[in-house]
């Protein structure tokens, strides 16, 4: 894995790219679902994806949106949620064509300068994710503070209708970093 950081940029997102920012979003994450499953995983929200699109256009709405860029080239996109000195990463992703390249470091950092007065960031990521725990505990700095499961529900998420009997698409980590200035 490049252990530099990429020379990026982040792009406000436009009304008029919403749209493909939405289905950007929802490739990537059903590419690592199938990365690590194979196609017998079914434990998606809606329509066959791992994300459902009211889950990003509420986070969207909720957050700040930005494309990253690379050389002018869309790679990916980041939705943050900032409160004072507490910011949530609601989502971060990388095409997976541009994987491995360090972008998703680079557009971490790149939040972090745009939000100094955050002391402390907070994201969650699928217990499968094994490249997401990777880079948020190796490259990022995060700590795994707690695990939800059927035993230790996420207590910001209503009862899913998509759940299945055991729980396992509800199987989450949680990660803080605390910033130390």
């Amino acid at each position: 894995m490049n252990k530099e950081k990429a020379n990026i940029s982040l792009e406000p997102l436009e009304d008029d790219d919403k749209e493909q920012f939405i289905i950007d979003n929802q490739e990537a994450f059903n590419y690592g679902a199938l990365e690590e499953f194979g196609r017998l995983y079914d434990n998606f929200e809606e329509d066959g994806q791992i994300i459902a699109r009211d889950t990003i256009e509420k986070s969207i709405e909720e957050g700040e949106a930005y494309r990253i860029m690379l050389d002018n080239e869309i790679v990916g996109g980041a939705i943050i949620k900032v409160n004072g000195e507490e910011g949530e990463l609601l989502i971060l992703f990388v095409s997976p064509k541009a994987h491995s390249k360090g972008i998703g470091f680079a557009a971490w950092c790149e939040i972090e300068k745009i939000h100094p007065e955050v002391r402390v960031w907070e994201t969650v990521t699928p217990y499968f994710e094994k490249r997401n725990i990777h880079f948020y505990v190796n490259r990022c700095g995060f700590d795994i503070v707690e695990f939800y499961n059927k035993y230790n529900p996420d207590p910001n998420e209503e009862d899913c209708e998509h759940s299945d009997d055991e729980g396992m698409d509800e199987e989450m980590f949680r990660f803080r970093k605390i910033i130390k200035k």
